[in-house]
């Protein structure tokens, strides 16, 4: 049997590793690492070459270089500020150790007179004479410092030095753990151990070495793993009693009647399917996804509906106050008068807010919509019975639970998503849920034609754009990058936005990831109300709102 050690040993405390205390501790815990474990995870990003050992005439400037010196002499000025120098030499030349901040003691121990010591840091040259600036990679053993080093992405206060120290050791006291995969699914990765696999995914030579057999173990190790997962968390979901909500569905056909166009197979299909789950007396736990402009948010405003008319409270959630605000309206036409309809967003003032806590708690909302000010702990619903996050990839995990909790046992949860997903990682993220797809697009909606033009026939395309604009539609105009990029050769948005605004004076927005939020909003509403005809963007535009004139 497997001793339980091996298993203690990569969940301990890190204060049980050399070198680690309790500031070290903290530091990590600031970045999410609480274990050992944690610790295996956080990979190198890229590695540094302190293998080949140059002579001093040999040295290059601005580059790390290792060397084999010995120190000849110590200045130590007794005037504050000024740094600490040790004078160093090879049988080529000489070069300056500099120190800043660093006691005497310390220096003489780490660069004794007269010993070989290797040294590696970035070279500088300064006042003709070769320099190196308090480096952190010296020993009078070469094999500690020639070799590669991984560099990881570091958190302020430790040095890469100290992180790689300190992952060195975990991977020398990696523990062999007993093989929970059968012999048939080992010959895949050809038999490569957990341990084994770890060890390689630190070693320098295979950062970024994706498709080799120890990285696929290890990936194929947390897909099962999160299958297992999941598995037992649909198993409890379904074990969760809730009261079956009882619906009418002559008043949904009512509605239905009513709207301006037919409901797809695909809609009518999948509001079948959340409809069963409404009634069930398991709680839903459901993932609705469609195309953008596939009918998901109809299908959702119709479970919601139903969801009122069975005697529960309904909180729809949208990424933007914007988004937020369109399902509102669309509810508003779609819903009849004796529906009470709220909508909540960060910058609702707080006597609106005040005035909805109130009617909520007293039942006199039936359904409120909102971005993330529905998470705060004042919103507190009387009889909450379903939530539904539209474009829930931008909520987390623990902001749909803390959600979720506000309904207690009763409710029911409805994600949906424009994002396509392959099956696979549907069944990895999301295994948990259960899944609806709307594929039809509705009849009225037009073909999607794309064409592709070169740059220099960017005046065939401004000239398309005229005569859009000229017939009262509107452009989206996205761009890859927000700034210009040396690397890249891309459109950057901002430089476009600066191109476009002198050919179409005051009809050109723009907006990207760094965009204050009001801002963005501010520019959205103008795009929406038709005041501006042209919208730059990267790609952060939001799945899901409706420009009905960009077309």
């Amino acid at each position: 049997m497997e001793s339980k050690s091996n298993y203690k040993y990569l969940l301990s405390d890190l204060t049980t590793l050399k070198g680690v205390g309790i500031k070290i501790t903290n530091l990590l815990k600031k970045k999410g690492v609480n274990n050992i474990f944690d610790l295996i995870w956080k990979l190198p990003k890229s590695s540094t070459d302190r293998s080949i050992a140059l002579k001093i005439k040999d040295l290059k400037i601005d580059e790390i270089q290792t060397i084999t010196i010995t120190p000849m002499k110590y200045s130590f000025p007794r005037v504050r500020n000024l740094p600490n120098k040790v004078l160093c030499s090879d049988e080529t030349g000489t070069i300056d150790c500099i120190f800043f901040n660093s006691y005497e003691g310390y220096i003489k121990k780490i660069l004794p007179l007269g010993k070989e010591i290797t040294i590696s840091g970035k070279i500088k040259y300064f006042k003709n004479r070769y320099q190196l600036t308090n480096p952190k990679y010296i020993s009078e053993d070469e094999t500690l410092i020639k070799k590669k080093h991984n560099t990881y992405s570091l958190t302020e206060g430790i040095s890469e030095k100290m992180y790689n120290k300190i992952i060195n050791q975990i991977i020398e006291k990696i523990p062999e753990l007993n093989e929970w995969h059968s012999k048939e699914i080992m010959s895949k990765f050809n038999n490569i151990k957990w341990n084994e696999a770890i060890r390689k995914l630190h070693k320098p030579e295979n950062i970024g070495s994706f498709k080799e057999n120890f990285y696929q173990r290890l990936a194929f190790d947390e897909i099962f793993s999160t299958f297992l997962v999941n598995s037992e968390i649909r198993k409890k979901i379904k074990k969760n009693k809730k009261t079956n909500k009882i619906l009418d569905l002559n008043k949904q056909n009512k509605i239905i009647k009513k709207l301006n166009f037919s409901l797809t197979k695909d809609q009518e299909n999948t509001l079948k399917e959340i409809n069963k789950d409404l009634c069930s007396s398991a709680k839903m736990f459901r993932l609705l996804q469609g195309d953008v402009g596939s009918g998901k948010t109809i299908v959702s405003l119709l479970s919601a509906f139903n969801t009122i008319n069975s005697g529960f409270q309904v909180a729809v959630m949208a990424p933007t106050e914007i988004l937020a605000r369109q399902h509102f309206l669309l509810a508003q036409k779609i819903y009849p008068k004796n529906i009470n309809i709220e909508l909540i967003s960060g910058k609702s003032d707080l006597k609106t807010k005040k005035n909805i806590h109130e009617k909520l708690l007293s039942d006199k909302i039936d359904i409120l919509f909102g971005t993330h000010a529905l998470f705060q702990k004042k919103i507190t619903f009387k009889k909450l019975g379903l939530i539904i996050i539209d474009e829930q990839h931008k909520f987390g995990v623990n902001q749909r639970k803390k959600l979720s909790d506000k309904g207690g046992h009763n409710c029911d949860v409805l994600l949906m998503t424009a994002t396509p997903i392959p099956r696979t990682l549907t069944m990895t993220i999301y295994g948990d849920m259960d899944l609806s797809i709307i594929r039809e697009k509705p009849k009225l909606r037009k073909e999607v034609k794309t064409y592709s033009k070169l740059e220099s026939k960017i005046d065939e395309v401004l000239q398309f754009v005229k005569k859009e604009i000229q017939n009262g539609n509107q452009v989206f105009w996205v761009c890859p990058l927000i700034d210009e990029s040396k690397k890249i050769d891309h459109s950057s948005a901002i430089k476009k936005y600066k191109f476009l605004k002198k050919k179409f004076p005051n009809n050109v927005g723009l907006i990207h990831g760094k965009t204050d939020k009001d801002e963005k909003d501010k520019i959205l509403k103008k795009f929406l109300e038709n005041k501006i005809k042209i919208l730059v963007s990267t790609t952060i535009i939001e799945v899901g709102i409706d420009f009905p004139n960009a077309n």
